[in-house]
């Protein structure tokens, strides 16, 4: 079962928080079809957040067709994400997890590897749209 999070320094809404959580769950097969999310209730118990929050993530995940909600019951996964490339992401976390090391090594904090992170994938992404 997913176990969630919430980063106040995101700059994404709680809700838009879950509803990314479960989609990188998904991606990653660590969810599954047939998977249970936890409770509204366990979430907001978890997390101290309000349950309309909770619902409001839920609701979306529904509407994309990756959830289905059964009253009474609980909320579970019915669809997935991932793509056939799912062997590859191995050998790609382990590098990934050297760069990581890398770039702590040469002095970078989290905020700093985020943003260097962040702005190469972008720039690699417009590279690839031009």
């Amino acid at each position: 079962m997913i176990e969630f999070y919430l980063d106040a320094k995101s700059g994404l809404s709680p809700y838009l928080q879950l509803v990314q959580q479960v989609r990188h769950a998904l991606r990653l097969d660590l969810l599954r079809e047939g998977d249970q999310l936890p409770t509204v209730k366990e979430v907001v118990a978890q997390l101290a957040i309000n349950a309309n929050t909770v619902l409001k993530a839920y609701r979306e995940l529904e509407h994309e067709g990756l959830v289905a909600a059964r009253p009474g019951v609980g909320t579970f996964v019915t669809a997935t994400l991932t793509g056939t490339s799912l062997a590859a992401h191995g050998p790609l976390r382990r590098d990934l997890q050297r760069w990581l090391t890398k770039a702590r090594r040469a002095g970078l904090d989290e905020e700093s590897i985020e943003a260097l992170f962040t702005t190469t994938f972008r720039a690699a992404a417009q590279e690839d749209v031009a």
